[in-house]
């Protein structure tokens, strides 16, 4: 049973979200197709950099809690991942922005963008040694930069609203992946490679790893339901 563990963990994370995307005053399902084209693009960089990171022992994974499938030195598990915690993170930005009036939070864009980039820019100069912390500043600068002055999205404050609230999601999640009520972490990192930062056992680098693939999924599920819609 201890091998399923990683999987039930995604299973769990996203078993009530897809349940309730079927609800009539919901009808997330409407929108699967978009939403499933926008992780699978996000992934192919992510899952990209999580190759690499595990091929050079930036963190790897206890095979005790996984099935014993791997693909590109992944667990399957960690393939499904770039799809179930998306998908949970995007159904619920849906439910609250389709339930709420969150048009208060758009003054709080460029506030939001500015000290994001600063502390960005600012660990990745202090902090270059560190390839974690490295790749995920540059990751978070790159894409908040993109959004902000490239796309010119209008809802980055809305999106970090809801970051926030996801967090009590993502202290459970990612507490268990990382060791919470378990003998040893699912996935192990190389204190070289981080600041070593925690919250609870969770390195802050991966909130903000989070912040920055829901982002990007956001803003391509955005893009691929407005074209589904215009057509």
């Amino acid at each position: 049973m201890m091998s399923y563990t990683y999987l039930l963990i995604l299973f769990f994370t996203i078993i009530i979200c897809f349940l309730a995307s079927f609800d009539r005053w919901i009808r997330f399902d409407r929108h699967f197709w978009s939403f499933l084209k926008a992780s699978i693009i996000v992934a192919i960089p992510f899952i990209a950099w999580d190759v690499w990171f595990t091929a050079h022992g930036v963190w790897w994974f206890n095979t005790d809690y996984t099935i014993g499938l791997n693909v590109a030195g992944l667990p399957i598990e960690e393939w499904l991942f770039f799809i179930c915690i998306p998908f949970s993170c995007i159904f619920t930005y849906y439910c609250i922005e389709k339930f709420f009036n969150l048009s208060w939070l758009l003054g709080f864009n460029n506030l939001i963008v500015f000290v994001t980039v600063i502390v960005c820019v600012l660990m990745a100069l202090l902090h270059y040694d560190k390839i974690y912390t490295l790749v995920t500043a540059i990751a978070t600068l790159g894409t908040l930069i993109y959004l902000h002055f490239v796309a010119r999205v209008d809802w980055i404050a809305k999106a970090s609203f809801v970051f926030s609230i996801l967090m009590l999601g993502f202290f459970p999640v990612n507490g268990v992946l990382t060791g919470t009520g378990l003998e040893s972490p699912i996935v192990n990192y190389n204190p070289g490679d981080f600041l070593g930062v925690r919250m609870l056992t969770i390195p802050i680098e991966d909130a903000v790893y989070g912040y920055t693939q829901f982002l990007l999924v956001l803003y391509f599920f955005k893009l691929f339901s407005l074209r589904a819609k215009v057509s």
